[in-house]
């Protein structure tokens, strides 16, 4: 075996323990809600297909998309005939389903056809998982067990008045705050304590639609913006008093056909809805006097946005746009003036996303599809055929070099990881397991994911003297657990050892 890297490990030492690790989607369109991956995947397709790592063919129903957190993988489902909702947690590398916990008692009759089920997408925030119900009720849960920490019943407490085809929006976390539109009345907008679900502030009127709210600063103000019947809102995180409006162009079927998120971009924010006379719109917020402004600088009827939330690069927007389709194009349009660049037919109310320098997008049919972003006209560097099953009306996750796809009645997961074998790696104690117990992690030195290929080769020697050879090291005998591109290991009995070291050694 040859060393790769050597760690020192002193009995006594502090130990920290482990935050959101950087490959996490841990909410609804990516860490930062704005469907952006910094990941770099791989792109050769056609000569090598991704390796499907997991698919789940057994889904009640359901529009929800996947977050991903610390190995699990975390989405709502439909069971028992449509009767009950659950959020579920599957292993993120088997797709085992690891635990079930109903969220809802509803048969969801406000659908299509034979196409229902939850509506929204969990979010993970540390130790704490969150769900909006599509009958607006709140929990948080463990997310280790599924166990109910606490659960709010927006429409006992608040008077939440749901609105047609029953909610869809997902909660959103910012700084110790749960935020949404519980719809009630007087005080639509609502923020919890994350902790304990106490009311941080409530109020205004404006209506509920399928949207899920977003954090972003503009103009130096950290701000939270709602995309509500009457138009954009946003508002002061902590207080919740109003930074500044838009009211949305005239659309009759605001509530329902509103169910985009709004796109930040710089200090411009872009909304859609569908159906009818509904257009696109840009709106630039501007600070006068220290008092935020909006106005709007145009308004496209070609950009209706239904549910798929277009994402923004260097200076257009790229979106599948239009009302509900199984044809509706993918487009882009210049963010400055609202004119279409070029669109392309033939994807339907599926997702997109960014990751590195490659639009992602699933279609409706189930295709998976590698775009290149540019304004010069359509171009598809690959493409993946029907990966699942079923109507994929939402957008898929990317987390650790997988892509995580979701239809109304299958899973699956993908490898497209960059495999990086020469990556040196680092040991270090991320927490205290017990009396005497020791935990570790190993990652690569800059930051990547480990290859699930490489980790058999990988091992953990100790010793209590840092001048041995390697003869004079013995290895752990406890498993290497491979979780969101690290390795975790532990050390069970350090106790009566004043000093100890470790160093990871790597087979061919």
């Amino acid at each position: 075996m040859t060393m790769k890297m050597l760690a020192r490990f002193v009995s006594g030492l502090s130990l920290v323990s482990v935050g959101a690790l950087a490959l996490d989607w841990p909410q609804y369109r990516g860490p930062n809600h704005d469907g952006v991956s910094s990941e770099t995947i791989r792109t050769n397709w056609s000569a090598e297909a991704p390796r499907q790592v997991w698919k789940v063919t057994t889904l009640g129903g359901g529009f929800s998309s996947f977050t991903v957190s610390q190995g699990r993988a975390f989405t709502l489902d439909q069971r028992d005939n449509g009767t009950r909702g659950v959020c579920v947690a599957l292993d993120a590398n088997t797709g085992e389903e690891l635990w079930a916990t109903q969220v809802d008692n509803a048969d969801y009759q406000d659908g299509t056809g034979s196409i229902n089920g939850p509506r929204s997408t969990p979010v993970v925030d540390g130790d704490r998982v969150y769900v909006l119900s599509a009958y607006l009720s709140l929990f948080c849960l463990n997310p280790t067990n599924g166990a109910v920490i606490w659960s709010k019943d927006l429409v006992a407490e608040y008077g939440a008045r749901n609105i047609g085809w029953d909610s869809a929006a997902s909660p959103l976390i910012e700084g110790d705050l749960v935020f949404l539109n519980c719809n009630g009345p007087g005080h639509c907008l609502l923020a919890l304590h994350k902790n304990d679900g106490r009311e941080a502030w409530k109020g205004t009127d404006y209506g509920m639609t399928h949207s899920t709210p977003v954090a972003a600063t503009i103009q130096g103000t950290r701000q939270v913006i709602f995309y509500t019947s009457s138009g954009l809102v946003s508002v002061v995180p902590e207080s919740g008093s109003v930074l500044w409006r838009y009211a949305a162009p005239n659309c009759p079927y605001a509530e329902t056909s509103t169910a985009m998120s709004p796109v930040v971009a710089g200090d411009v924010v872009f909304c859609a809805a569908a159906y009818s006379a509904a257009s696109g719109a840009s709106v630039a917020i501007t600070n006068n006097g220290g008092h935020l402004l909006a106005a709007e600088l145009w308004k496209k009827g070609p950009l209706q946005c239904h549910w798929a939330t277009p994402v923004y690069r260097d200076g257009y927007y790229y979106g599948i746009y239009g009302s509900y389709s199984s044809t509706i194009p993918l487009k882009c349009a210049d963010a400055a003036t609202g004119t279409v660049m070029w669109s392309r037919t033939g994807f339907g109310s599926g997702g997109v996303l960014l990751v590195g320098p490659y639009l992602l997008v699933l279609a409706v049919s189930g295709d998976v599809v590698l775009v290149d972003p540019t304004p010069a006209g359509y171009r598809e560097i690959a493409r993946l055929p029907r990966v699942i099953n079923g109507h994929c009306w939402n957008v898929p996750a990317v987390s650790n070099g997988r892509i995580y796809a979701r239809s109304t009645t299958e899973a699956v997961c993908l490898d497209v990881s960059v495999s990086t074998p020469s990556q040196p790696l680092t040991i270090e104690p991320v927490l205290s397991s017990g009396p005497g117990g020791f935990q570790f992690r190993i990652r690569n030195e800059d930051g990547s994911a480990i290859d699930a290929s490489r980790v058999a080769s990988i091992g953990v020697v100790a010793s209590t003297n840092l001048g041995l050879f390697d003869g004079g090291w013995a290895g752990l005998a406890t498993p290497l657990v491979l979780s969101n591109g690290l390795l975790y290991l532990e050390d069970p009995d350090t106790s009566s050892l004043p000093r100890r070291f470790y160093r990871t050694v790597e087979g061919p």
